[in-house]
């Protein structure tokens, strides 16, 4: 027994404690192998780059980066077989998106001529979820394939101009029917199949009775039923260049009102709408719910009054008559209530035009300077230090490079003022911040868990709303779940475990554009089941307050003892 247990022990150390021979020959000479690889790839000498990395492959097969190198080598030296037996091993060992690898083995057939082959590793690659359908309809390398009918299906490749008006809505609804189910994380999750079928069939059948404003906002039904905030469509008038009625509606404790309007209409800025066409706002709120895709009802509240502002979508709720005026009874600024009807109209972007100035606002009157929260909305990030109460505002309204001061240069320049200054609180404003890029979350959460001077019960704070999604939501679960930080405002616009991501979506006769959400993002834990991240210091927005230049979270901020 004793000499089987000293044969174990020199058994267990020849497995775990390798000798020095072996580490000589082993992990150098990968490292090494690695190096050259790395270099040829550099150089663009393909040949000796896949040559390297094969050896790379058969030192260390499991190592995903290495596969996806040897694939590219072997693709650009027209190995084409062998590239092939890469990206198979890439969909086997679960590397990034899987469709990528079908979508570039069809590739790799086709170039080898095997139009079959690649028709059947296209049709796998959108099976399996395929994001970019613009990319499959303009890929050079599938030139001929162009006059394949089964290709142009696939593609979705069609001359919307050669149909009529019922076969162009129609083809767009099988499209978008066809890409929800093909390409959302978990379609039927809140709706049944057997009612998104059925809910698809009727409206085929009833498009030649509707108007378009009515497929519109049912095409936007659809959509919501995904049950996420990121699978969403918009028609062609609420894009870029937008076409509606020249306002902004906000929706407070008190009530609707109207924050900021046409100069032509300047005298009903502040004024509360209290009817839209014949009905109250909260019917129209209820009506909207169901068009507007979200993940809870704090997304509604901030979406909801931006569509008011478009008398399309409401005539094709059936709400007003008209697309083109939008009738409102409304009480002014002097205590009158008076009806209006505001016209349709192109205009630009509404953060463009608040700011140039050339809209009259609620706080045109307003007692108090402008407050920090409306100062620089349009600026990506931004801080500033407060002296009498030794507090850095930092307001982060998008996850996203600024490229005339990135990310990385801002959390540096923040974080040592932070710690070169008589600092005693951070407020983190995130409460206009709908997303971007949640990987550029990292260095802000990882700066604050190190930052012992700031990372206190009390001395940490983040404003959140019903406007913080997204990768926003990403950053406001982390800080939540890592640091010592007190939320303060509203309830956000999206829950901590989301199903989000943008993926375009174009209807090709339409013209409606919109996103589907195949991923899910889990920033708290597993059983983390809430709606939204609730604050602690409960700050919603009042107008009284918003027309005075007053900050209602901000000041119960500062108010705030431990």
């Amino acid at each position: 027994m004793i000499r089987f247990q000293k044969l174990n022990l020199v058994l267990a150390s020849l497995l775990f404690f390798p000798t020095a021979q072996a580490q000589e020959k082993g992990i150098p000479a990968y490292q090494e192998t690695l190096r050259q690889a790395e270099a040829k790839t550099f150089a663009q000498q393909w040949a000796e780059a896949a040559a390297l990395w094969q050896r790379a492959v058969e030192m260390n097969p499991y190592l995903g980066s290495n596969w996806k190198q040897l694939a590219s080598a072997r693709l650009r030296i027209k190995d084409y077989r062998g590239a092939i037996t890469a990206y198979q091993k890439l969909i086997e060992m679960g590397v990034d998106n899987p469709s990528n690898w079908t979508y570039s083995i069809a590739r790799c057939h086709v170039l080898m001529g095997e139009k079959d082959r690649a028709l059947e590793w296209i049709e796998r690659s959108l099976d399996m979820g395929l994001r970019n359908l613009k990319g499959l309809q303009d890929e050079q390398d599938f030139a001929s394939l162009r006059d394949d009918e089964r290709f142009k299906r696939l593609a979705a490749i069609v001359d919307t101009s050669k149909m009529t008006r019922d076969e162009g809505w129609r083809y767009d609804l099988w499209l978008l029917a066809r890409e929800l189910k093909r390409i959302h994380y978990n379609l039927f999750a809140k709706v049944s199949k057997q009612d998104f079928e059925a809910y698809v069939s009727k409206l085929n059948d009833d498009i030649p009775r509707l108007g378009d404003h009515q497929i519109e906002v049912a095409f936007m039904k659809l959509m919501s039923m995904a049950g996420d905030g990121h699978t969403r469509i918009y028609p062609s008038y609420a894009q870029l260049a937008r076409r509606g009625v020249m306002v902004q509606f906000y929706l407070f404790t008190e009530g609707l009102f109207i924050t900021a309007i046409d100069p032509r209409y300047g005298d009903l800025a502040g004024a509360e709408v209290i009817r839209v066409g014949d009905h109250t706002v909260d019917r129209v709120i209820a009506s909207l719910e169901q068009i507007i895709s979200h993940d809870n009802s704090m997304w509604v509240k901030f979406i909801a009054p931006q569509y008011i502002a478009y008398p399309q979508m409401l005539n094709g709720l059936g709400l007003i008559p008209q697309p083109d005026q939008l009738p409102l009874t409304v009480k002014d600024a002097s205590g009158k209530v008076r009806t209006v009807s505001l016209p349709v109209t192109a205009s630009l972007p509404l953060e463009v035009l608040t700011a140039k100035g050339a809209w009259v606002t609620a706080r045109k009157n307003a007692p108090n300077p402008e407050p920090l929260y409306l100062k620089n909305r349009n600026t990506p990030y931004w801080f500033e230090y407060l002296p009498d109460s030794k507090t850095v505002y930092f307001q982060y309204n998008v996850v996203r490079n600024d490229p005339k001061d990135p990310l990385k240069t801002f959390w540096e320049r923040l974080f040592g003022f932070i710690d070169d200054n008589p600092v005693e609180r951070l407020v983190i404003d995130m409460r206009w911040n709908d997303g971007g890029n949640m990987f550029l979350n990292q260095t802000l959460i990882s700066g604050l868990i190190r930052c012992e001077k700031i990372n206190q019960r009390g001395k940490l704070f983040v404003i959140v709303g019903r406007n913080t999604f997204s990768a926003a939501m990403c950053g406001a679960a982390q800080i939540e779940r890592y640091t010592n930080a007190i939320f303060a405002g509203e309830p956000t616009g999206s829950s901590p475990n989301f199903v989000g991501e943008t993926n375009p979506m174009n209807l090709p006769y339409s013209k409606m554009k919109g996103s589907i959400s195949d991923l899910y993002w889990q920033n708290s834990v597993a059983m983390d089941y809430r709606v939204w991240i609730a604050p602690q210091i409960y700050a919603p927005p009042s107008f009284e307050w918003f027309k005075a230049n007053r900050d209602p979270a901000m000041e119960a901020i500062m108010a705030y003892r431990e």
